[in-house]
């Protein structure tokens, strides 16, 4: 009886993690802010940019979106692991995506819009390379290359794991 409460109790305890999510929507609300100002003085500058101050600001927009994504995907699929079925029955406008991520792909899309938002930021720093040191520069390469890294290692382990699984259920099946 004491072990079922114990139990009842931690299985209860997921629902401490809502508030993170419902924090990281405000966050959201707050980078969409961020998002206008960048579209604002993208706009008020137009017609005295050059190409590259074009392309600077294009990188900016999509370095925001980009992170925009980054939350939505932990907000759904954090939410959805962690906390709480969502009954995406009732929303057909959503993408298929929000209900069938598990945790190991949540990793894996979180690793890559990662890199994508790396990607930006160096592509960004090359964009204005008069402006940006050297150092600078090497430091901004190497945490690329350790995010590219880190990202195919994790897919690399996952992919092995999941061969493991594969390979376990195979030998049952075979069993039977």
């Amino acid at each position: 009886m004491i072990e079922r409460a114990i139990e009842k109790f931690i299985f209860a305890s997921r629902w401490l993690l809502a508030p993170f999510y419902m924090a990281l929507v405000v966050a959201l609300a707050v980078l969409l802010l961020q998002m206008l100002r960048e579209v604002w003085h993208f706009m008020i500058h137009l017609m005295d940019a050059t190409e590259a101050d074009v392309i600077l600001g294009a990188l900016a927009l999509i370095d925001v979106t980009l992170t925009g994504s980054l939350i939505v995907i932990v907000i759904f699929s954090g939410y959805e692991n962690f906390v709480s079925r969502i009954d995406a029955s009732a929303h057909t406008e959503w993408p298929e995506w929000m209900s069938k991520i598990d945790f190991s792909g949540l990793k894996l899309k979180l690793m890559s819009s990662i890199v994508a938002i790396s990607a930006i930021q160096l592509l960004k720093s090359f964009m204005s390379l008069k402006s940006t040191s050297d150092r600078d520069l090497m430091w901004l390469v190497i945490i690329h290359l350790v995010f590219v890294v880190s990202g195919l290692m994790l897919a690399w382990s996952d992919r092995l794991s999941g061969d493991a699984h594969g390979a376990k259920n195979d030998a049952k099946s075979d069993a039977h």
